[in-house]
């Protein structure tokens, strides 16, 4: 069985219509976008309901084939919109950044929308992003304003002990 069939079979016992397409996205990773009229129950609160069902799926999909690649699972284009928004709400952030000079936490996040942030700013020439290393607890990013070119090997060194 496909992903694809997997995931519409998963749905129709779920009591869902609907209408699939697969995708392969910039990484070259599969997408299943998913259509419906019920795209609010699939996607759910913050989309913990349609992240339910992509980690199901996979668990699936690998359970037969051990080297299985991870199939993204999506409706209506919740991922890609919700991404906007992570970026636009700390860019936001990030200006009280530049503006004052002060650094500034944000809230947990998982890894996924941290990366999404990561990425954001790597180019950035006025804030930097720093999160502690994977054993931490608390998987927080920081908002940096960056130093002049001369002082910012100092600067990543603090904030990296």
């Amino acid at each position: 069985m496909t992903p694809k069939e997997l995931l519409d079979t998963m749905l129709g016992y779920l009591g869902f219509v609907t209408e699939i397409d697969e995708q392969r996205n910039e990484g070259g990773n599969l997408t299943l976008q998913i259509y419906t009229e019920e795209a609010n129950r699939i996607v759910g609160r913050d989309g913990e309901t349609l992240e339910a069902i992509q980690f199901l799926l996979n668990r699936l999909i690998q359970a037969k084939e051990r080297d299985a690649e991870k199939v993204i699972v999506d409706c209506e284009h919740y991922r890609s919109m919700r991404e906007d928004k992570i970026v636009q709400r700390v860019r936001e952030l990030a200006d009280r950044v530049r503006i004052s000079g002060r650094s500034m936490q944000l809230e947990p996040m998982n890894s996924y929308e941290r990366r999404i942030v990561h990425n954001a700013f790597k180019d950035d020439p006025d804030v930097a992003t720093w999160s502690p290393n994977d054993s931490a607890r608390i998987k927080q990013i920081t908002l940096l304003k960056r130093q002049a070119k001369r002082e910012a090997a100092p600067q990543q060194q603090e904030a990296g002990s």
